[in-house]
């Protein structure tokens, strides 16, 4: 928790402001952060200054794990947070890679689940990273990426936490994330979540013991609309202490998770926080 209100802090003290052309609006912007969470402790990053939802950040994780490309389908699993970028997004909107209503396009998991080859073909980064690291194996090279710039123009919105690099060192597994660009006030949170659990379930379907996180962003900005509460309410508040994330012992596979866990799956225990706070959201 001190390591997101330090950088919300130095962003509001040492941010240059930049103007963003997808948003219109101006950000208070600091160039690369680095943050860490230790999951082999479980100290769950879930931010207590204000009240704060994990199952969403959860879902969407679980969507991309399942390759999703459509809003409708991450909203079933329990995320609306593709609704605006599908349907909302002037751009997406007029590009003729659209299918229509809630299609997001080559995104994300659709992207590491099916990653092209050259000359034809695809290979599921992420069903290779698992069965490496069940068998105890790395290689160096366990990296479940979403950037393919060759395929920016077929989807709403380009990765922005975009890699995930896992490392096996004896029986325990590590992750090291890294983010092009972080909405501060709304998405790091979020993105925090999803950095821990990701490690948290990736330990669990292959047999390991989880041990640090570590997060990477290298633009991390505070919109204008957003500096006020920001500065005025968020960062007056004084942090609690983190709450624990109870994962379900029976998920045991990538099989499972691609097939009948749901958000039941997940809970939260000891988790206090201030007031929620209703940041604006830039599409």
């Amino acid at each position: 928790m001190k390591q997101y209100l330090d950088l919300c802090q130095r962003i509001v003290d040492q941010g240059v402001w930049v103007d963003n052309k997808r948003t219109g609006k101006r950000c208070l912007t600091v160039i690369d952060a680095d943050l860490t969470y230790n999951v082999k402790e479980g100290e769950f990053p879930l931010v207590t200054t204000r009240k704060s939802f994990y199952k969403s950040a959860i879902a969407e994780i679980i969507g991309y794990i399942r390759g999703y490309d459509s809003a409708a389908d991450f909203r079933q699993l329990g995320t609306k947070t593709w609704d605006a970028n599908a349907n909302d997004n002037s751009d997406w909107l007029e590009n003729p890679h659209r299918k229509g209503t809630d299609d997001c396009g080559f995104i994300y998991g659709k992207i590491g689940r099916n990653f092209p080859k050259v000359g034809g073909g695809s290979i599921d980064l992420l069903r290779k990273i698992v069965d490496d690291l069940s068998n105890g194996i790395d290689d160096r090279g366990e990296i479940y990426t979403f950037y393919h710039p060759g395929a920016f123009h077929m989807g709403c919105l380009r990765p922005c936490m975009y890699s995930h690099h896992f490392s096996l060192l004896g029986d325990t597994l590590y992750l090291n994330s890294t983010q092009r660009s972080c909405d501060v006030p709304l998405g790091l949170n979020f993105n925090m979540v999803q950095v821990y659990f990701f490690l948290a379930i990736m330990a669990q379907i292959t047999g390991n013991k989880p041990g640090l996180a570590f997060h990477k962003i290298v633009n991390a900005h505070i919109y204008e609309d957003q500096l006020e509460l920001m500065r005025d309410v968020q960062l007056k508040r004084e942090p609690l202490s983190p709450p624990k994330l109870i994962i379900n012992p029976d998920i045991k596979s990538l099989e499972d998770l691609e097939t009948w866990v749901t958000m039941d799956d997940f809970k939260i225990e000891g988790y206090e926080h201030h007031p929620s706070i209703q940041y604006p959201f830039s599409v």
